[in-house]
């Protein structure tokens, strides 16, 4: 099945920041903050976890996107 580009867009895009998000208060709630000025660990650590989490939740918005497909295939049969 193919999608919308803009679904596509929009999926990845909530994803991501909805992902970095989730990212970031983790790294808030484990004492890490991403906006500490300058390189500290602790910094360090708050730009890892963002990114991890913006990966984490593009790589969810992708899954949803294929479930959604099979789901729709399964349904045409």
């Amino acid at each position: 099945m193919k999608f919308s580009p803009w679904l596509v867009g929009i999926s990845d895009a909530v994803g991501f920041v909805v992902g970095a998000q989730c990212g970031l208060w983790l790294g808030a709630w484990l004492g890490f903050d991403a906006f500490e000025p300058g390189y500290t660990n602790s910094a360090l650590i708050g730009i890892l976890l963002l990114g991890i989490g913006g990966g984490l939740g593009l790589q969810l918005s992708s899954r949803w996107r294929q479930k959604r497909a099979q789901r729709a295939l399964n349904n045409d049969k």
